[in-house]
Formats: structure tokens, C-alpha cells, sequence
């Protein structure tokens, strides 16, 4: 029989998911490595980002890393508004109410930042049991034996046995897809992040946020300017930064055949963003994601023998309306892990850690969260094409017009109200419709120029830090016919129609002397979000540990 490296738990990923099991393994003595495929933890991780701690939740990340927010995060998130977009017109809410439910803290993050904060803590707590963290390893699948999972396998390393698998290796696990727990099938069931971090002069944000250096803003944005497509964009005050971008349900990005860089750009350039930006503008980084809509596909049992699943590989990523919690969520999820292996081992029945996170999940109210009832009995009514049509109708009538008037000031209620904000229905009315019209009937005119010229495509494609992988591409197009995998030369966040650089192009080619139109693909520029994994029909891995993308501020 073949001696392989043996070790109690593995964590797969760095994140904050990955980061809170381990601490949470290590700290009752359970042997732990943890495997990162990036250079660094955080190269290849991206958040728009908000970290909360929840009240509620029992745990955080302070409370498992002492000095957390001192080291590894921006501002305080203090303010928390929602604008209401029609043309110029703007309508703001003040939804601070919403923002400070159930919050004991919530501070703005970047990833590279925080995540390489906590990798060194984290190294130092497993090597104290024996193990540690490696970078530049990418984790391609489950170690079976007898059907049954023993360990992980890796692209530079050995099979590694394991008493216990977490899988935290993000939206676009290998380790949940082998375990046959997630699939990338519905774009219904993801939505697609495309953010821009962009400098500031020193003083600025201060300046034009009205603020003291101790607190940040997080504005909200929706309404008529993002071409109809369902979702809406994003401000965050960071340190001496800004993080500026688009979240949208990948379903209606493609349907409306949208650009994401374009939708960004059309956030970047409204005229209610010169109040913050100016011609000085200067991008650091441009990034994207897939997001997980946990209403949807947040797994009630996500775990499969030994493996267990954290944060975006179990679905665990909350998008309700205003709400947007995702990584207080991955680290709650990784100290239960953590903890219910511990218990499991305490009874020498480490096999059965796996159940006990379950239970954990839903007795500590984690699933409500992930999955709200409330929203489940709105969408069996309100998420049909007719029903849509009907309100959106009423709502652009005279007699709609005339109701929404009438609310005026009332709105700024309904929107902070938390009760109201886990039964928002995923359909064009609250994202498209309602703002609009709310615009339209109660905003004022924004005047003045927005001097804001974003850099092109190919720009940020350029300004990305790269490591290719010659020779091994990390995804191949299994059908390239434009009918079938066409939808990702729009939806692809580094292609676009008439864009010769990017990953993803139109072709038309002669075969026997007859044309059809192709898509054709280059791995070079990819970001590695995971939409065309969805939209087109590929073969889609990460690249080998190392490799790829380099986010510098994630």
C-alpha cells in the first residue's frame, strides 16, 4: 500500500472561510494544513467588499484573530445609503436602520490586504500542530479509496490523506463539484461582480464624504442606468481607496446581452458620482467574480464524508435587496466546521463531523439567513413572467405614479426594514422598476459634468499582474458553435463584442465551403470568474497553483 502524507484536517483555501476553520482546528489541537493556490493568500480572491459581524452570529473574525480590525481592515462602515437612479434624477434613502440590523461591527475590506493578514496568523497556529500553510498549490480533487473520500489530490503535490476536508476554495470549487454537491448548470442561480478599486489623493475621501478618518460610507445604487439588467452597483469607502462596482443576476445579463464593463462604466460616469470623483480619476485594479445566490443553491447539507464545504463552495453568500453579507457568513461556517470535527474526534467518531456541521448551520441559524423562508412563499408568487409584467405596469401607470407619490418619504422605511428586505423578489420591479419610477416621481436633478474618463478593456487587461501558464489552459471550449457558447463573448467581464484582446470572440470560419459563426478562446486575459463555466459549454479548472491572475488589491 502507498505511504502518503497524512494529516487530521486539510483546508483547502485561505479566505476568510478557510482562515476561521483553521484557527478554529488548530486552536483544539487538531493537526491542520491548509493548501492556497495563490502566490499569496488574497491574490486570487476578490470581495466588493463589506465584512460584517454579526450579533447573532457565534462567531467573528475578531473574535478569532485578536487585533483583526486594527491590521487587516480599511473603515468602519458607519452610513449606508441607496440611491434611486433616473437619468439625472436621484432619490437617496438613508437605510442605516437596515445596515445596523443584528451588526455589531461591519468594516470595508480588501482582500489581499486581509487575507495575507491572516494567512500569517493562521501559519503560525497550525504549525504549532504539526502543520502549516502552503501557497502555489492548487487542490484538483478528492482522494477516494473504496468509493469512499480519504483525502485531497493537487496539481504539485502528493495525494495528502485526511481525517477531515474543508473545502473554502471559493464560488468555483473543484472539491464541491467532485463531491457531485455543487454544479455550475442555472445563471439564474449566480449573480456576476465587477469592481474597480480607484486611488484617491490623500485627504480626499475625507473631503468629499464628509467624514473623519475614523468612519466610512457605503452607498447602493439602482434604477434605470444599467440597460434593464437586474441588479445594481456599489460605493465603499476604504482607507485611501475606493471600491466602485456592479453586482447583476447572471441570467439577465445575458439575456439583455449586456457588456459588465460597460454597466461599470455606466456607474462611473453618472453625474452623481462627480460629488466623489473627479478628472484625476486613477484605476488600481479591475477585478471580477461569480457570486452564489444563496436563496437558491446555499446547500442544506453541504458535506459529503469527510468533506465539508464553507463559504462560496457550499453556496453560503447572502444577496437579499440591500443586503449583502457573504464573508461573515464563510466564517462562521469555517469555525463550526472546525468545531464540530473537534467534537466529532472527542467521541471517536470523526465521520460523523460532517452531520454535526450541518446541525450546527441551521441550530445556529445560519440557514434561515442563507435561505429565508419569507423570500421562498414571495417567489412562488411573484417570480412568474406575467405577474413581473402586471406590477411593472401598474407601477409606470398614472395610478402607480400617483401611489409612489403618495408613500414620498415612506420609502426610506420600507427599504430599512429587515422583515421587507428578505422577501425581495429577484425580478426587474425592485431592482429596475421601482427605483426608476421612484426617481422619476420624487428625485432631484443632479447638476454638473462628470469628468470620469474609465480606462478601456484592454487598459485594465494590461494593468493586471499575470503569471501564464504556457501550454496548459485552463479551460477548452467543448462546443465553440456561437449558439451554443456565444453568450460569453458579452458575458465574460474581459470580452466584448468587436474586442480582439480579450478571452472571448466572435468568429465566422468556412468549412467546406459553408460559414458558421464560432466562438474562439484565450485563456491569457482570463480573471478566472467562472461565467463562461456557466454560459458556455467548457471544461473550466483554475489554473495550476501560482498561476494566472494576480489580484493585487482584490
Amino acid at each position: 500500500m502507498t505511504e502518503r502524507e497524512h494529516y487530521e484536517a486539510v483546508v483547502v483555501g485561505a479566505g476568510p472561510g478557510g482562515a476561521a476553520a483553521a484557527a478554529a482546528l488548530a486552536r483544539n489541537d487538531v493537526e491542520t494544513l491548509v493548501l492556497e493556490r495563490g502566490v499569496e493568500a488574497g491574490s486570487k480572491n476578490v470581495s466588493g467588499g463589506l465584512l460584517y459581524a454579526e450579533e447573532s452570529a457565534p462567531y467573528t473574525m475578531d473574535d478569532l484573530f485578536a487585533g483583526f480590525r486594527e491590521a487587516a481592515t480599511e473603515r468602519p462602515v458607519t452610513d449606508y445609503y441607496l440611491h434611486n437612479l433616473a437619468g439625472d434624477r436621484v432619490e437617496t434613502f438613508d437605510i442605516t436602520d437596515l445596515h445596523e440590523h443584528d451588526t455589531e461591527w461591519s468594516d470595508a475590506v480588501l482582500r489581499r490586504k486581509m487575507d495575507s493578514w491572516l494567512a500569517e496568523r493562521v501559519h503560525e497556529l497550525t504549525r504549532e500542530t504539526g502543520g502549516g500553510l502552503l501557497t502555489d498549490v492548487r487542490v484538483n480533487g478528492l482522494l477516494r479509496e473504496e468509493g469512499e473520500i480519504v483525502g485531497v489530490t493537487c496539481d504539485e503535490l502528493d495525494p495528502i490523506e485526511a481525517d477531515f476536508v474543508v473545502a473554502a476554495d471559493g464560488v468555483n470549487s473543484e472539491l464541491a463539484r467532485d463531491a457531485g454537491l455543487m454544479d455550475w448548470e442555472e445563471p439564474e442561480e449566480w449573480f456576476q461582480g465587477v469592481k474597480a478599486v480607484v486611488d484617491m489623493p490623500e485627504g480626499a475621501i475625507d473631503d468629499r464624504f464628509g467624514l473623519d478618518g475614523e468612519a466610512g460610507e457605503a452607498h447602493l445604487f439602482s434604477g434605470d442606468l444599467f440597460e434593464g439588467v437586474r441588479g445594481g452597483g456599489f460605493l465603499y469607502t476604504n482607507e485611501d481607496t475606493l471600491s466602485i462596482g456592479t453586482v447583476f443576476h447572471l441570467d439577465s445579463l445575458v439575456a439583455e446581452e449586456a457588456e459588465p464593463h460597460e454597466l461599470l462604466d455606466a456607474l462611473l460616469t453618472h453625474p452623481l458620482l462627480a460629488r466623489w470623483l473627479d478628472d484625476g480619476y486613477e484605476e488600481l485594479e479591475y477585478a471580477a467574480k461569480l457570486v452564489p445566490d444563496s436563496k437558491k443553491v446555499a446547500h442544506p447539507s453541504p458535506h459529503e464524508g469527510r468533506l465539508v464545504l464553507v463559504g462560496d463552495a457550499g453556496g453560503q453568500m447572502q444577496a437579499q435587496g440591500p443586503i449583502i453579507k457573504g464573508m461573515n457568513h464563510a466564517v462562521t461556517a469555517g469555525a463550526l466546521a472546525g468545531e464540530a470535527f473537534t467534537e466529532a474526534r472527542s467521541r471517536n467518531d470523526p465521520d460523523a463531523a460532517g452531520d454535526l456541521y450541518e446541525r450546527k448551520l441551521r441550530d445556529e441559524g445560519v440557514m434561515k439567513k442563507l435561505r429565508p423562508p419569507r423570500y421562498r412563499a414571495v417567489r412562488a408568487l411573484a417570480e412568474h413572467g406575467p405577474v413581473t409584467g402586471a406590477l411593472d405596469a401598474v407601477l409606470e401607470s398614472p395610478v402607480g405614479r400617483f401611489g409612489v407619490r403618495a408613500l414620498g418619504d415612506r420609502f426610506e422605511t420600507l427599504y430599512g426594514s429587515p422583515f421587507l428586505s428578505m422577501m425581495v423578489p429577484d425580478t426587474r420591479t425592485p431592482y429596475v422598476t421601482l427605483p426608476t419610477v421612484i426617481a422619476e416621481e420624487l428625485g432631484e436633478r443632479i447638476g454638473g459634468e462628470n469628468d470620469v474618463t474609465p480606462p478601456d478593456l484592454a487598459d485594465r487587461i494590461g494593468d493586471l499582474t499575470y503569471d501564464v501558464d504556457v501550454g496548459n489552459p485552463h479551460i477548452e471550449v467543448v462546443d465553440d458553435s456561437f449558439a451554443v457558447s456565444g453568450d460569453a463573448v458579452t458575458a465574460c467581464p474581459v470580452s466584448a463584442r468587436d474586442f480582439g484582446g480579450g478571452c472571448y470572440r466572435e468568429e465566422t470560419v468556412r468549412t467546406n465551403g459553408e460559414e458558421r459563426t464560432v466562438v474562439s478562446l484565450d485563456t491569457q486575459p482570463c480573471v478566472e470568474c467562472g461565467t463562461c463555466a456557466i454560459v458556455a459549454d467548457t471544461d473550466w479548472e483554475h489554473p495550476r497553483g501560482g498561476k494566472g491572475v494576480e489580484f493585487r488589491q482584490g
